[in-house]
């Protein structure tokens, strides 16, 4: 295997120390995607440079002349504290001719904008809740075919801010303090859409032309705290503490009925190309009790630590972890134009 120079895009403030090691699990928690990335493609021998960028693009373009990386692992989710600004920094990458690993900023345009992924998505007949967008600053009120139970998220963050139990509504006087809340706290329009009962699954993608669905995983509770309906909040997907104590966990989704099981890794792979995604992401559904398997949101450049659903998956298919690394490495520097 060709030793490569890597330089790891990263949040500063997620940038891995040198004594990594020494931190707890707990402590290391915040930062495990990245220290998960640096020290595994350091020990495969690639020589990796993290670097920490968040408010200007000139380290950016410092490291490229003076590192010459042979390709970019692009790590971060947002630039100015702004996750639509992170579709600028591939660009940057593009214009600097530097190969880079995970989505294309078109895949990331369409994908970000949660309305926007849907009415695409729509038009070619996949199976989409229901939902409204209501704009900050703008009187809006929920149309008559949108009915209760709705969940209410941001329009644009994701990584399942904002999301708590109260996002679930079923009154109108709920589903207007819960828009105002998004609004006020987020700061960004918010979505509110069809909330279906049932289970939770992720389907990842790996690949720009050709493309690998990977083995579908489930999020599971086994300690709820209470008889309400399993929602991926951001308790659930970024609290520790919270995680251990109610038993939260990702694990293979068994016992799919047969037309999802032999159906989803090809609508996965369309989905993906709707999309316009490349690299690798991670595409969320709903299984409802019927059977009816619905997309909510494709998440481009997916939380990637070894533990998580991506490498999970991947490792379930086969595929293990450094494997995996490298296979993302080889497709940033191929290209999204040919493998």
């Amino acid at each position: 295997m060709k030793k490569l120079r890597v330089l790891a895009l990263m949040h500063p403030d997620l940038v891995p120390p040198d004594d990594a090691e020494r931190y707890s699990e707990a402590e290391r928690f915040e930062w495990k995607t990245e220290w998960d990335v640096v020290r595994t493609l350091r020990a495969m021998g690639h020589d990796v440079r993290a670097l920490g960028v968040q408010t200007e693009l000139q380290p950016i373009r410092a490291a490229a002349e003076e590192f010459k990386p042979h390709v970019a692992f692009n790590l971060l989710e947002e630039f100015q504290g702004n996750v639509l600004f992170d579709q600028n920094v591939v660009s940057l990458l593009e214009l600097l001719k530097v190969p880079y690993t995970g989505c294309n900023p078109r895949g990331m345009v369409i994908t970000r904008e949660k309305a926007l992924s849907k009415k695409l998505l729509i038009y070619h007949r996949i199976h989409v809740p229901a939902f409204h967008v209501f704009p900050v600053g703008r009187k809006s009120k929920r149309p008559r075919g949108l009915s209760f139970p709705l969940i209410v998220k941001s329009l644009t963050e994701h990584a399942s801010l904002g999301i708590s139990q109260a996002s679930l509504v079923n009154t109108e006087d709920e589903l207007m303090e819960r828009v105002a809340f998004v609004h006020r706290r987020i700061a960004t329009d918010a979505i509110a859409e069809q909330f279906i009962e049932g289970r939770e699954i992720y389907v990842g993608v790996l690949g720009n032309e050709r493309l690998t669905a990977l083995p579908p995983r489930e999020l599971v509770l086994e300690h709820p705290q209470t008889d309400a309906p399993l929602i991926a909040t951001e308790k659930v997907k970024h609290d520790l503490e919270y995680q251990k104590r109610h038993g939260v966990e990702q694990k293979s989704a068994e016992n799919l009925p047969p037309h999802v099981e032999g159906t989803i890794a090809h609508v996965s792979k369309r989905i993906y190309r709707i999309l316009m995604l490349s690299g690798y992401a991670r595409l969320d559904y709903r299984l409802s009790g019927s059977g009816q398997l619905w997309f909510l949101e494709a998440n481009p450049n997916p939380e990637i630590a070894e533990a998580e659903e991506f490498a999970s998956a991947a490792k379930q298919a086969g595929i293990e972890y450094p494997d995996l690394l490298q296979r993302i490495l080889n497709l940033g520097m191929r290209g999204a134009a040919a493998e």
